[in-house]
């Protein structure tokens, strides 16, 4: 998904980042919750870090509505071996509501990357206990199913 809006992007390294905790909670435009990452001094975020070409970052932070719905925050996340120095899009305030869910397909596509780039398996087991609902619009959800298909992650939910 993330080479629909950006092609040059590339995984260069599994991190995590202490002191963070993942919510679905951020209000999109289609009124579900997506993702968030919240300060939380118990908690660690785990994820993939990408290098992409600086021309198409205008692309990623309007997709992402950087400056409007998130913004871009550094981050220092530990790699394996090493700290890198990255950015993760943060929630405006404004848009972050406890009480939202995330659609199916939504939490199909997070949990699928968690799989797809090893993330440890607490962690995915996490992800996998968040609940959501089916997307209303069934276009939309059609859509997203048969791009989990094609990836070899079927929408388990009807």
């Amino acid at each position: 998904r993330i080479r629909s809006r950006v092609p040059s992007a590339t995984p260069v390294a599994n991190a995590k980042l202490p002191g963070y905790g993942l919510r679905f909670h951020k209000r999109s435009r289609d009124g579900s919750g997506k993702c968030n990452v919240i300060s939380s001094d118990d908690e660690t975020v785990y994820g993939v870090v990408f290098e992409v070409n600086p021309d198409e970052l205008d692309a990623l932070d309007e997709a992402e509505q950087q400056g409007r719905r998130y913004w871009r925050q550094s981050v220092t996340v530990e790699g394996e071996e090493t700290h890198l120095d990255a950015f993760a899009y943060v929630a405006d305030p404004f848009f972050v509501d406890d009480t939202l869910l995330p659609y199916d397909w939504y939490h199909a596509l997070v949990l699928a990357g968690a799989r797809e780039h090893n993330l440890p398996s607490d962690y995915v087991a996490q992800i996998e206990a968040v609940r959501s609902y089916p997307d209303p619009n069934e276009e939309r959800r059609r859509r997203y199913r048969s791009l989990l298909e094609e990836v070899g992650y079927p929408l388990l939910r009807s």
